[in-house]
């Protein structure tokens, strides 16, 4: 097993980052909100999870350890593959996936693309005495995210709506959390800074760009209550 990837960030995309690690470039698949923290030319450390398949070899990374626990349980849920462990995990942050199962909120569950209602009955059947209860903030250990993901202008749009619509979500969907979240974006670039803040946190970025994983997260909970 790959328990963890250090090296320089070569590239990120809508749904990976290749990490160049001894002068090989390692692919690694990875949440939205992970990736927005991602930033070229940095130094990160990634927490991973290696899935084997007959004709593949899949890293998938993780903002920590936490994250990486929860993926694994996740796919030991009749029909839960990594793929869709992770657009749960890109959802729900892992306290959120134990509350929802825990308390059978299956509501919760189905705002996951992919997840209707039997599966989540199914999911909450599976894991309800594994996933544990909620046990607070994430460790911090193994935490990768040395710089905040900005973007200046309208990019931050064409970032939060490539992983959206990459999660599974529709451009109709995408669209509108887009302009749920336009006005934090506008008050960050129009220099109010931590004025932005919210349930979710600050959009604020470097220099009063917007931080497109605020943003990302304040997309996906538009979504979850629609």
């Amino acid at each position: 097993m790959i328990a963890f990837v250090r090296g320089t960030i070569a590239s990120v995309g809508l749904d990976a980052a290749v990490v160049e690690v001894g002068g090989v470039g390692m692919e690694v698949r990875a949440a939205p909100a992970t990736l927005a923290e991602l930033r070229v030319g940095a130094t990160a450390k990634l927490p991973t999870s290696l899935v084997v398949r007959e004709d593949s070899l899949t890293l998938y990374g993780f903002a920590d350890d936490d994250e990486r626990a929860v993926f694994e349980l996740l796919q030991t849920a009749s029909g839960v593959g990594p793929r869709l462990a992770q657009a749960m995990l890109a959802v729900h942050r892992p306290d959120e996936l134990r509350r929802a199962v825990a308390t059978e909120d299956l509501a919760a569950l189905t705002k996951v693309p992919g997840i209707g209602r039997k599966g989540a009955q199914r999911i909450v059947l599976e894991l309800k005495d594994r996933l544990g209860a909620p046990v607070g903030a994430s460790a911090a250990t193994g935490a990768a995210l040395p710089v905040a993901g900005v973007a200046p202008g309208a990019a931050w749009r064409d970032q939060v709506r490539g992983a959206l619509l990459g999660l599974g979500w529709s451009a109709r969907e995408a669209e509108s959390a887009l302009d749920a979240v336009a006005p934090m974006a506008e008050e960050t670039a129009g220099g109010n800074g931590g004025n932005g803040a919210n349930a979710a946190g600050s959009t604020a970025g470097a220099a009063g760009t917007p931080d497109v994983a605020a943003l990302l997260r304040a997309a996906l909970r538009t979504l979850s209550k629609a």
